[in-house]
């Protein structure tokens, strides 16, 4: 995240904890490793200490590191509202005896993904000199649905200062508007400038019929992107929307960030990333003024399977 003066700009990686309910629910559909341990035995505690070992080494590389809070679990408001009443031990005997998919979602540590939390745009980029983020709405999973209250929450008491950041609403809990935060985001930004150029992969156009995918739900919509550039006050110039190959997604590329990653100007990526893979990446080079470092993966050197497999590219 930057800072109002660019020449003090510096990035800082955030992660989150693994909560102690961390656990194989199978809770979402298109994640091909989700589906795959559904139901094996999880170990949250040395899940957790991967990643403050992961988050240290990155420390000890140089980078800034902050670390957000778990969310609360189990989620008793949304057992609840659902009509599970009495106390705790009765809420959760009876979830679990009359549909324990609830159960599971009220007690899934999904928010430790914190790609998933919100979108970002730098004060650099933006036309008020804030940073502008917007927590994701996450309504294509029940489970991932019950987090956006609480990151609004965690993200204000981090980033206090009214006059260095604005923090918005989630966009409106409809499909049309369905967004997975910064897992479909990338920003570029050329040796020549500080200015970035934004890169918002989407998986479906709500207001068109044209084919996404047809095994597994595409999640991130055209129109959700649009609305966070728009409402970030980022300049059109600075802005490539690009959609995700269908293939892909039915292969288990539920995010862009399964399937491409980039850093400043050089920018990995599978062929089969986005509908039109040759055109993103031409967009792209105009727009950084010739500066991108396209380095692309060929489908003949790793397979879009052996892509999700592996998680090369996340």
């Amino acid at each position: 995240m930057n800072s109002v003066d660019t020449k003090k700009t510096i990035d800082v990686n955030f992660d989150s904890i693994v909560g102690n309910t961390h656990h194989y629910g199978g809770l979402a559909y298109g994640n091909i490793a989700s589906i795959k341990h559904k139901h094996r035995v999880a170990n949250p505690k040395m899940a957790a200490l991967q990643g403050l070992h992961k988050m240290h080494v990155l420390m000890q590389l140089g980078i800034p590191q902050a670390i957000l809070p778990p969310h609360y679990r189990p989620h008793l408001g949304f057992l609840r509202e659902l009509g599970f009443s009495g106390k705790t031990e009765d809420i959760l005997r009876s979830a679990y005896t009359h549909q324990i998919e609830l159960l599971s979602a009220a007690f899934s540590a999904s928010a430790m993904w914190v790609a998933n939390a919100a979108t970002v745009a730098p004060s650099v980029d933006t036309v008020d000199g804030k940073i502008h983020i917007t927590p994701a709405n996450l309504i294509s999973h029940l489970h991932r649905s019950l987090e956006p209250s609480f990151t609004k929450k965690i993200l204000k008491s981090v980033f206090k200062s009214v006059d260095l950041f604005t923090i918005y609403d989630p966009l409106p809990q409809q499909q049309t508007f369905s967004d997975e935060g910064a897992a479909n985001h990338l920003r570029f930004v050329s040796p020549h400038s500080d200015e970035g150029v934004h890169l918002f992969v989407y998986g479906k156009p709500s207001f068109d019929n044209a084919r996404t995918s047809y095994r597994f739900p595409a999640r991130q919509t055209l129109e959700a992107s649009m609305a966070i550039a728009r409402r970030h006050g980022l300049n059109t110039h600075q802005v490539i929307f690009a959609q995700q190959n269908p293939v892909a997604i039915d292969v288990g590329v539920f995010h862009n960030d399964v399937i491409s990653v980039n850093n400043a100007h050089v920018f990995l990526y599978h062929e089969k990333a986005f509908l039109n893979t040759t055109q993103i990446i031409r967009q792209l080079q105009e727009t950084l003024g010739g500066s991108l470092c396209p380095i692309q993966v060929a489908d003949s050197e790793l397979s879009l399977s052996e892509a999700v497999n592996s998680y090369l590219f996340n």
